[in-house]
């Protein structure tokens, strides 16, 4: 049965079998029964074809009401706990139709199912606390991460959420500051571990806070995407090589893995933009032009993750680069699905600097940063856009029309030769030669956007993702502002103790101090990248324009002998 959404994302196509979006667009899905996240509709022009159903609000009628329930599709297998979007859900589909090979096969070469952790139930002990548990790490062999003890009295935690308790909570119990465990973290409702496993310190440099840098910082590439087999060939999928820097020996992942990590780098870390993977496609998964663009974007996506000073240090990444032995694999994995130091948990392993920061010096830094940041989306947003048609003006308008200009100058030499006695043999194959050239052109104009164009989008898709999370990463950050005043405003009135509210205002500045860290990092990396895709884009061009000039340099030539 087909239902009426309305999109909440542009989604631009990229092959015959998907269609444009444009946000706040009406649309029909044909099936709601996504296949890897896609579904089949119609938008507004009645152009059909595919699109990411996460793109999409599904608008349902209630039973019971006039009122339109508007809800979103599901996004990624995190459901509720992901406040990221968007991304493609996975889903069970019929024998017979499309499958994502990363999805739908046994995972009994990598995991047991029995052993796997429940997400949803995790997520439930984030949001509420550890129910008392003491969080016993193994030993890590990553230096960057050791231990540091903290005293932990019962009698002051159940203090601590008993006054955290005089502060309204937040009714929408689907905003990502309540799902993510923050407002819980701000309350005071998390209690503290006896030992954490993990620190990440926040200090401040010229510009205000930032990350502290990876004493071992790394690089990792991903190269020689392979086709693979097993059941004797009844699944295939695609294997990439990932060899980081500072280790030198290779391990073998497929897109699934990936896509295990992500989630749980969602999972975990809470005020942090999480590059987004690349998009999973429907059809064409074995296509070689496909195959490519998925490892530059895993490309995009490695380079991020290592460049960040906490991602690169988190322990799931650690063993997702090294670990080559399937064994070894299994149990480092429950134990990064066990890991309790996620969501709210997670800011109880930041260290802050001692600076005193004015709040509303911070909101206002932050309000800065969400104008900026709405800008540059939509900046991005529309330089996408003109990249795009650009592409397919390269793939088909500049082709043809140079082809046409080549035929007609063919066509000019041809008839000069149906006058025996007056036609000039050099004349007309100079003439001939030139509309060669120009057919020429028109395939180099075609081949072009796979060196320059195409980097310039997935470079451009990677900040559309980056920039897609801050929303909910800054509604955390005003969530906890709001309590702050809230409190004050209760110890004014002498419903709070002071110091009660002064704690609410100390672990707030442990949000503001993590979002300004991550804002700083946005920055330096934004202009990195900018600057190596303007530089690079600019000398595809230029290299491409003086290949076109040599043969045309060279066709001249052929009229200066006549």
């Amino acid at each position: 049965m087909s239902v009426k959404g309305v999109a909440i994302y542009t989604f631009l196509s990229e092959n015959k079998e998907e269609i444009n979006i444009q946000e706040n667009e009406e649309v029909v899905i044909f099936d709601e029964n996504s296949v890897d996240g896609w579904v089949l509709g119609e938008n507004s022009r009645g152009e059909r074809g595919l699109f990411p159903k996460s793109y999409v609000n599904i608008i349902r009628p209630r039973s019971d009401s006039n009122v339109t329930d508007c809800s979103i599709s599901p996004a990624g297998s995190l459901g509720n706990d992901s406040p990221h979007l968007p991304s493609t859900p996975n889903t069970s589909i019929n024998s017979g139709q499309i499958y994502d090979e990363d999805y739908y096969d046994d995972w009994d070469d990598w995991d047991d199912r029995s052993t796997v952790v429940d997400d949803a139930d995790h997520s439930n002990t984030s949001t509420t606390g550890a129910n008392g548990h003491i969080f016993q790490a193994p030993p890590s062999n990553n230096p960057n991460v050791h231990y540091r003890s903290k005293s932990v009295s019962g009698q002051d935690s159940m203090a601590s959420a008993r006054k955290g308790s005089m502060v309204g909570r937040n009714l929408n119990r689907f905003s990502s500051f309540v799902r993510s465990g923050v407002e819980a973290f701000v309350l005071g409702d998390v209690p503290m571990m006896a030992k954490i496993a993990e620190s990440y310190t926040i200090e401040m440099g010229s510009l205000g806070p930032q990350w502290k840098a990876n004493p071992r910082p790394f690089i990792c590439s991903i190269e020689d995407p392979t086709k693979q087999t097993k059941f004797k060939g009844i699944k295939t999928y695609i294997s990439y090589r990932v060899t980081p820097s500072h280790i030198g020996r290779p391990v073998y992942r497929r897109y699934k893995h990936f896509d295990w990590l992500y989630n749980r780098l969602l999972h975990k870390f809470t005020v942090i933009s999480v590059p987004h993977l690349p998009e999973k496609q429907a059809t064409g998964r074995f296509e070689e032009d496909f195959i490519e663009k998925r490892k530059r974007r895993l490309i995009l996506w490695m380079n991020h993750m290592t460049s960040h000073p906490v991602l690169s240090q988190y322990e799931g990444f650690e063993h997702f680069l090294m670990c080559a032995d399937d064994k070894q694999w299994k149990l480092g994995k429950r134990r990064a699905e066990k890991d309790e130091m996620v969501g709210a948990h997670f800011m109880l392993t930041l260290q802050i600097p001692n600076e005193h920061q004015d709040l509303q010096d911070v909101e206002e830094r932050v309000d800065n940063f969400k104008t900026f940041a709405k800008k540059m989306d939509d900046s991005v947003m529309q330089l996408t856009h003109v990249a795009s048609e650009l592409v397919r003006k390269h793939l088909g308008g500049f082709r043809k029309e140079f082809q046409r200009l080549g035929n007609a100058f063919q066509s000019i030499s041809q008839a000069f030769t149906l006058d025996p006695p007056y036609r000039s043999d050099a004349l007309n194959n100079a003439i001939s030669h030139t509309g060669r050239t120009y057919e020429n052109i028109g395939e180099m104009f075609a081949e072009q956007p796979k060196y320059d164009l195409f980097q310039m989008l997935d470079k451009l898709s990677l900040y559309q993702g980056l920039l897609a999370n801050f929303p909910d990463i800054i509604h955390l950050q005003k969530g906890a502002f709001a309590k702050v005043k809230e409190s004050q405003r209760m110890s004014d009135e002498g419903k709070m103790d002071q110091d009660e509210a002064d704690g609410i205002r100390k672990r707030c500045r442990t949000v503001g101090f993590a979002l300004q860290a991550e804002m700083s990092h946005f920055h330096q990396q934004r202009e990195v990248d900018f600057k190596d895709m303007m530089q690079a884009y600019l000398r595809e061009q230029i290299a491409f324009y003086q290949r076109v000039g040599q043969q045309l340099e060279r066709t001249l030539r052929m009229y200066d002998a006549l």
